[in-house]
C-alpha cells in the first residue's frame, strides 16, 4: 500500500520532473461534404469542412492530443486526411496517406484520427485521396508553445493566411484529362486565393453563361481577404502554401516580411519584400504595422517559375485600423517578380539557416545514398512523371498495412533504383528514350541509419523546358544540406554541403535544371511517402514510399483496414 505522505508529494514529483503543466485533448467533429461556393466569384462544386473552406483551423500547444471525427458524406467519393508536417511519432496509421497508411473512408462512414502534436509551428492538413486538395479540403494547424514557455521573437497579434490556386474544372475532370491519350493538361489555374478569396473577371468568360449566378463578382464568397492591423503593432503572420501547380511570391505592399519560422523550425531572421513559397511549404514573417496608417496597403500573390498570363494576381488588402476595411488601397498593386528569374528564388532557399540557439546539428556522415533524377515520361501512350525512370502506382493494399501482416503479393518486392547513369544522362535536353517503366516496389531503410536524398530535375518533354518541383516527406523532417544549378556532382558537390547550421524542413523546392540535397533519420516506424507536392505530378507518378523500423510499428487499428487484402484481417 502507497503511504499516504507520497501520494501528497506526487504532484510535486511530477511538476519537479516536468509534468506539470498536464498536456491537452482537443476534440474535432467534422462533415465533409460537397457544397456550391463562390470563392473567386466563380460557382462550382467544392469539398467543405463543416460548410467551410478552408476548413476550420486547429489550435493546439505542443504535446497536445488531436482527435478529429471525420464523417464522409460526399456521395461518391472516398476521402482521407494527410496531417501535413505532423511527424505521427508512434501513430503511423493516421497519417492520412491513402493507399500507403490506410484504406480511404467511404462516403457514409466516420473515420477517427488520434495523433500527438509534439513540437510546436505552422503546419497544414489537406486532403490525400485523388486531387481532391484542389476541391477545397485543406485548412491550418497552429501548435503552440506550452504555458510560461516564449518565441525567441516578439510580436503582438498572431494571424494566419493559406494562399492556393484554384481551377474552374473539377478534379474528376482533371483526372481524365491527364490520364487521356493524347494527353491534355490541366492548364493554368483561373485564380489566386488568399485564404479562399480570389476574384477571377466574369466578363473573360468565353461562353456567357444564361445563369446570372454562375459568375457574380458582387458575391460575398469572393469579397477580398482583408487583415486589420493596430498601427505601430507587430503581426506574426504564418504564411501557408496548399496550391495544386503554382510556385508564388507573396508580398504586402510597402512592407518588409522577417522570416523567423519555416516547416516548424526557427530560421535565422532575414528580410524580403517577396517571399517565395512553394506547395506544403509553410512560413511565419514578422510584419509591422509602421508605414502611413491614413492609407491601406494591397496584399498580393503572383505566380512564379511558370508563364501564367491569364492567371489575375491574387489580392487582399492590409487594412490599418480605423480605416474603413473596405476602402481600396490608392496604388496600383505592386509589381510581380519576373517569373522565370530563378535566381532570387534559389538565394532565398540558400538564405535560410537554422536559427542560432536552435540548430539541431545533422550527422557528420550518411549510411547511404539515393539519388532522384525527376524527369517527364509516356508509358503506353500516356504522359507521365518519373523517378529513375520508374512512376509510381499505388497498389490496393496500403503498405503499412502489407507489411505489417507480411502480405508479400500486395506490391512489388523489387526495390526501385537507387540513382540514374549520371555520367551519360543530359539533364538539359529531351531524352530521346521517352518511354518509363510503372512499379510499386518502395525503398526499405535500415532503422536509424542516416540518409541522404538528392533530388535532381531534368527537361521534361518539351524543349529547353525544367519545372519547379516542391517535394514533401511524411513522417520526418530533414536537413536541408544545399542547392545547386546543373547536374550534382557526387564527387565535389557533397564537400560544400552546410553540417554547420542547415535548417529542418519537411518540404522543399527542387530549382529548374537544379538540385537539392537533404538528410534525414529514419527513425520513425511506418511506412512514409515522399512525393513532389503539385497535385497533377503525384497523381502522374512522382512519388516514392519508404518503409522502415516495421517491425517496431504497434497493433495497428482496425479502422485502417477493408480495401485490397487487408479485408478480414
Amino acid at each position: 500500500m502507497v503511504p499516504v505522505r507520497f501520494l501528497l508529494l506526487m504532484p510535486l514529483i511530477a511538476l519537479l520532473n516536468g509534468y506539470g503543466v498536464e498536456a491537452r485533448i482537443r476534440r474535432y467533429k467534422w462533415e465533409v461534404k460537397n457544397e456550391f461556393k463562390s470563392p473567386d466569384c466563380y460557382r462550382k462544386m467544392v469539398i467543405t469542412i463543416n460548410g467551410r473552406t478552408p476548413g476550420p483551423t486547429i489550435r493546439a500547444q505542443q504535446n497536445d492530443t488531436i482527435i478529429v471525427e471525420v464523417t464522409n458524406s460526399l456521395f461518391t467519393e472516398n476521402i482521407a486526411i494527410h496531417w501535413h508536417g505532423i511527424r505521427q511519432i508512434g501513430t503511423p496509421w493516421f497519417d492520412g496517406s491513402e493507399g500507403i497508411t490506410q484504406c480511404p473512408i467511404l462516403p457514409g462512414t466516420t473515420f477517427k484520427y488520434q495523433f500527438v502534436v509534439d513540437r510546436p509551428g505552422t503546419y497544414v492538413y489537406h486532403a490525400h485521396y485523388g486531387m481532391q486538395r484542389d476541391s477545397g479540403l485543406y485548412g491550418s494547424i497552429i501548435v503552440g508553445l506550452p504555458d510560461g514557455e516564449s518565441e525567441p521573437f516578439a510580436y503582438d497579434y498572431d494571424r494566419n493566411i493559406i494562399l492556393n490556386d484554384w481551377y474552374h474544372n473539377s478534379t474528376t475532370e482533371q483526372a481524365v484529362g491527364l490520364s487521356k491519350v493524347p494527353f491534355q493538361w490541366i492548364g493554368e489555374p483561373q485564380s489566386l486565393l488568399i485564404h479562399g478569396r480570389g476574384r477571377f473577371n466574369c466578363s473573360s468568360l468565353s461562353v456567357p453563361s444564361s445563369d446570372p449566378g454562375l459568375c457574380n463578382t458582387t458575391n460575398p464568397d469572393c469579397s477580398p481577404f482583408r487583415l486589420i492591423v493596430v498601427p505601430g503593432k507587430t503581426y506574426r503572420l504564418r504564411v501557408s502554401s496548399l496550391t495544386s501547380l503554382s510556385a508564388l511570391s507573396f508580398q504586402i505592399e510597402g512592407h518588409n516580411l522577417t522570416v523567423v519560422e519555416a516547416d516548424g523550425h526557427y530560421v535565422e531572421p532575414f528580410v524580403v519584400q517577396n517571399l517565395f513559397i512553394y506547395s506544403g511549404e509553410t512560413y511565419s514573417v514578422l510584419v509591422k504595422a509602421d508605414q502611413d496608417p491614413t492609407t491601406n496597403y494591397w496584399i498580393t500573390s503572383n505566380i512564379v517559375s511558370r508563364p501564367a498570363p491569364n492567371t489575375p494576381p491574387g489580392q487582399g488588402v492590409l487594412v490599418y485600423y480605423p480605416n474603413h476595411p473596405r476602402r481600396s488601397p490608392p496604388t496600383i498593386p505592386p509589381a510581380a517578380p519576373v517569373w522565370n528569374d530563378s535566381r532570387p528564388r534559389m538565394a532565398q532557399s540558400q538564405a535560410i539557416k537554422a536559427r542560432r540557439g536552435y540548430i539541431h546539428t545533422p550527422p557528420a556522415v550518411s549510411d547511404r545514398v539515393i539519388v532522384f533524377l525527376n524527369t517527364q515520361n509516356e508509358l503506353n501512350g500516356r504522359r507521365r512523371w518519373s523517378v529513375n525512370n520508374v512512376s509510381f502506382t499505388h497498389p490496393l493494399t496500403p503498405y503499412l498495412i502489407a507489411l505489417k501482416h507480411n502480405l508479400t503479393h500486395a506490391f512489388d518486392q523489387n526495390p526501385p533504383p537507387n540513382g540514374y547513369d549520371f555520367l551519360n544522362y543530359d539533364i538539359y535536353e529531351r531524352h530521346p528514350n521517352a518511354n518509363t517503366t510503372s512499379s510499386n516496389g518502395i525503398y526499405r531503410l535500415n532503422f536509424n541509419s542516416t540518409v541522404d536524398v538528392i533530388l535532381q530535375n531534368a527537361n521534361t518533354m518539351n524543349p529547353k523546358n525544367s519545372e519547379t518541383h516542391p517535394w514533401h516527406l511524411h513522417g520526418h523532417d530533414f536537413w536541408v544540406l544545399g542547392y545547386g544549378e546543373g547536374k550534382f556532382d557526387m564527387f565535389n558537390d557533397p564537400n560544400k554541403y552546410n553540417l554547420v547550421n542547415p535548417i529542418m524542413k519537411n518540404t522543399v523546392p527542387v530549382h529548374p535544371f537544379g538540385w537539392t540535397a537533404l538528410r534525414f533519420k529514419a527513425d520513425n516506424p511506418g511506412a512514409w511517402s515522399f512525393h513532389c507536392h503539385i497535385e497533377s505530378h503525384l497523381f502522374m507518378g512522382m512519388g516514392v514510399v519508404f518503409a522502415e523500423g516495421i517491425e517496431k510499428v504497434g497493433k495497428l487499428p482496425s479502422s485502417i483496414m477493408g480495401c485490397g487484402q487487408t479485408q478480414g484481417l
